[in-house]
């Protein structure tokens, strides 16, 4: 536990947080299974990870009202540590059997705004399997925009619902934008290269977001799936993946948590 606090504080230290330059710290994270069974104890752990940042995008909220709760949790525990949080949680995607999810959001209110809850994007519902949410936000008056979306699973083949979504974006969006989520996809997949090539820029390259079952060769983690995308009207200060596995001997804890790491970026409205 001391080992896990000591990384997380290391971390957030080095980070340039909003107060200091302006700039927006906004994680995205598939928190695995987020719902009634994460204790009390698992989300004074995210709470951690995320409390010194300014927006998180959370995937694989539990559809059932489970889901809804652990957000709300989650939202209260932040509030006792220092800010002020507000949250988000979207109405279950229209999904096929087995499948559905909601999606959440949760942000401090200090400096990020927001006119109005946000929605899934019901023109994607019969296109994607697990509809995005898109929400926008503002600081100072100007807005940009958060998708947070799931792919399906790498073993269904999510490019083609991926191009349908890049597509959607790219003939839609009207302001500043991120695309945060698990795509079970790497960003080097063809699928993305129209996307890139129209300003839509991968935040982290080659980094690899999924924990293994077993550390193999003091190696733990997996697949570089998840990731946070964003148009060339945004400005990016940093980026990284939060690694809060530390050793191989913590895989077990960590993955109370999730099975996916937090993919972090820095950024500013140009």
């Amino acid at each position: 536990m001391l080992r896990f606090l000591f990384l997380i504080i290391f971390f957030f230290n080095s980070l340039n947080t909003f107060s200091q330059n302006n700039s927006i710290n906004t994680i995205s994270w598939n928190i695995r299974d987020f719902g009634k069974t994460k204790s009390t104890e698992e989300l004074e752990k995210i709470a951690n990870i995320i409390k010194d940042v300014d927006i998180v995008a959370i995937q694989e909220v539990v559809s059932g009202y489970g889901g809804a709760q652990a957000v709300a949790k989650l939202s209260d525990i932040l509030n006792r540590k220092g800010s002020k949080w507000d949250y988000i949680v979207s109405n279950p995607t229209k999904s096929s059997k087995y499948m559905t999810e909601r999606y959440a959001f949760i942000w401090k209110t200090k400096h990020i705004k927001i006119k109005n809850r946000g929605s899934l994007i019901k023109e994607l519902q019969d296109e994607v399997e697990r509809e995005p949410l898109l929400v926008d936000f503002y600081i100072d008056g100007k807005r940009f925009s958060i998708m947070n979306y799931h792919s399906i699973p790498h073993s269904k083949n999510p490019r083609t619902e991926i191009k349908l979504l890049t597509e959607y974006i790219i003939k839609n969006s009207n302001s500043p934008l991120l695309l945060a989520g698990d795509f079970n996809i790497s960003e080097d997949d063809k699928v993305f290269e129209r996307f890139i090539s129209e300003g839509y820029i991968p935040s982290i390259l080659n980094k690899k977001t999924t924990i293994k079952q077993k550390c193999k060769n003091g190696n733990y983690l997996n697949y570089s799936i998840d990731n946070i995308y964003y148009s060339n009207d945004i400005f990016k200060v940093k980026s990284n993946v939060i690694d809060f596995v530390i050793a191989c001997e913590e895989i077990t804890n960590a993955r109370q948590l999730s099975d996916h790491l937090p993919v972090y970026l820095e950024f500013k409205l140009n």
